[in-house]
């Protein structure tokens, strides 16, 4: 098993274990991904997402990976893409319309696995959230729906465009489930950054999964760092789907964490693992997860961070209205107090002045 450098990039000051610049950067701030590119701007998942993401600053794009029919992988934040492309509006494709079982939950709508690649790219992108994004809705049906190759081609473009690194943060999406019906998203993944040249310790690459075993099977094949995403509650759907009693909770304990630096460089946790919200939406103490996860050689990259009331704490917020822009560099500062040592933004501007 590789042991990654970014886990050898930590150094002990008073007893706590801080990340290096190699894991923040080169610079010792945190990193800034575009969730999703720059998702607050652009509909999701799209190159022109992901290219305004690396322009207003971003160190890092964020593909969400999917397979479709024909075995390639594809960026869309679910294999559902009802509601993230004007598929709904295609009468030659309404016979596809379904439900399936993903992960244990009924879903109704389209699906990408039961696409061709040609066909997507007939179909084109749309805003997911009009009710909080009004001025996205701007770009529907402008954009495709991009393949995992037109992203990391961009990112080299935008890389020689911009004189510095572009770096790409793949998560394989419903692993288990893809698994199950014959398009394992793995394999794809590992020969896509072998052909890219990607697969080396120096390459400006994470690879992200909610799910463990694949992250362990990753971790024997890539040289890359690999990250292990923590959810509010639950547990992975391989644990569940092989009957392992274990939650995320069991995982963010020191021994859980102990485990997770077996094979994995770092944490991708979401925002209330580290502060906590009591119910009415207002932050509480923070937890002890970055300084523990620290304690056991692992990055934490937290997530995520928006502008909209809509998904503030309710001490930021600037009014009810939940499209209106709160007080964003007021969570991030609190955040940023915490040690984190990155972060996804759906609004990279926003991250980068604030850092």
């Amino acid at each position: 098993m590789y042991r990654r450098a970014l886990a050898a990039t930590v150094v002990v000051l008073a007893a706590v274990v801080v990340p290096s610049g190699a894991a923040t950067g080169g610079n010792d701030e945190p990193l800034v991904i575009g969730h999703r590119g720059a998702s607050a701007y652009r509909p999701e998942h799209t190159l022109a997402s992901y290219e305004l993401a690396a322009r207003m600053g971003a160190e890092y794009v964020e593909p969400d990976l999917v397979s479709t029919k024909d075995g390639k992988l594809v960026a869309r934040h679910e294999n559902e893409i009802g509601g993230t492309t004007d598929v709904a509006t295609r009468t030659e494709f309404a016979a596809r319309r379904t439900t399936k079982t993903i992960d244990g939950i009924a879903v109704t709508g389209w699906f990408t696995e039961d696409f061709t690649l040609a066909e997507l790219k007939t179909l084109r992108a749309k805003e997911r959230i009009p009710e909080i994004r009004p001025r996205n809705t701007l770009y529907d049906g402008r954009f495709e729906v991009p393949t995992f190759q037109e992203v990391v081609d961009l990112t080299r473009r935008l890389s020689r465009e911009l004189h510095r690194e572009i770096g790409i943060y793949p998560e394989t999406k419903h692993p288990t489930y893809f698994k199950s019906i014959g398009l394992a998203l793995e394999p794809k993944l590992v020969d896509a950054l072998n052909r890219n040249g990607l697969n080396r310790r120096s390459a400006k690459v994470f690879v992200q999964s909610f799910e463990v075993g694949n992250l362990k099977e990753l971790n024997r094949q890539l040289r890359v760092p690999i990250v292990q995403l923590i959810n509010a509650a639950g547990a992975p759907y391989d644990f569940v789907a092989g009957g392992d009693k274990r939650t995320y909770s069991d995982m963010i304990t020191p021994a859980g964490l102990k485990e997770i630096a077996t094979y994995a460089d770092g944490i991708g946790a979401t925002k209330d693992r580290i502060i906590p919200r009591d119910p009415a939406g207002f932050l509480q103490q923070p937890t002890s997860l970055v300084k523990d996860a620290h304690r056991a050689r692992l990055v934490v990259h937290a997530w995520t961070f928006r502008n909209e009331n809509a998904f503030l704490p309710a001490d930021f917020r600037s009014s009810v209205d939940p499209a209106a822009y709160g007080r964003a560099f007021a969570e991030y500062e609190v955040f940023f107090k915490q040690g984190i040592d990155g972060l996804f933004a759906d609004n990279p501007d926003t991250a980068v002045e604030a850092r």
